[in-house]
């Protein structure tokens, strides 16, 4: 949604709708949700812009907060897929212009994606990918993109340690290409060809993810 503040609309504020709220109120967003667990609703208020104790799966619910004057809205509900699916179905017909939705699973994911909603996440997939990347300890942060093209914080090789980008020719050895540097206690700086890597250092490093995981793979 880039640096632009918006009315965001969150129906559901259960751990992911709830987080996503509370990140955008902070960001400065102007944050309406809906929460059909009166107990859960009332946790909220005060914290976003305002909060509304209804069903968001009946339409005359989303008709009555205007939901089509919301350019940005998110489905967050994790208990119950008609219910996500129905609220979903209603946005999209609202023509609300940019609709995220939290999928319970790959199935409800695709039903999701054919009733119209642009951004469908699978929380709990995307976590335990990322998890599976980490675990060898050759990555200490990780994130793929849907083209096989990933961005990875990592520690340096061995072959990099005391020499600059350009001496250690890490992207011509191996098809990667690395980001930056950023050395404790210091800046994060951009990288360029006469940057010197030390044993202490953290790369960023970008590149498609098989060839990430075999720079990975060296001591």
């Amino acid at each position: 949604m880039g640096k632009r503040q918006h009315d965001v609309l969150v129906i559901g504020l259960g751990r992911f709708g709830g987080a996503a709220a509370l990140e955008l109120n902070r960001l400065g967003h102007r944050v309406t949700a809906l929460e059909k667990d009166p107990v859960i609703a009332e946790s909220f208020l005060g914290k976003v812009f305002k909060v509304v104790h209804a069903d968001a799966s009946l339409p005359h619910v989303l008709a009555e907060q205007k939901c089509q004057n919301f350019p940005v809205a998110i489905v967050g509900i994790g208990f119950s897929v008609e219910s996500s699916v129905l609220a979903a179905a209603n946005l999209v017909d609202a023509d609300v212009p940019d609709v995220w939705a939290k999928a319970l699973s790959p199935e409800h994911a695709r039903i999701l994606q054919r009733i119209g909603v642009g951004h469908v996440i699978l929380p709990e997939a995307e976590t335990g990918r990322r998890v599976a990347h980490l675990v060898g300890g050759g990555l200490l942060d990780y994130m793929e993109f849907d083209d096989g093209f990933a961005m990875v914080k990592m520690a340096p090789p061995s072959e990099a340690v005391g020499f600059t980008l350009a001496q250690s020719a890490i992207r011509s050895k191996y098809g990667v290409t690395i980001v930056g540097v950023k050395s404790p206690g210091r800046d994060f700086v951009h990288a360029t060809p006469e940057t010197k890597v030390t044993s202490h250092d953290t790369l960023i490093v970008s590149g498609p993810t098989a060839l990430i995981e075999r720079l990975a793979a060296r001591p």
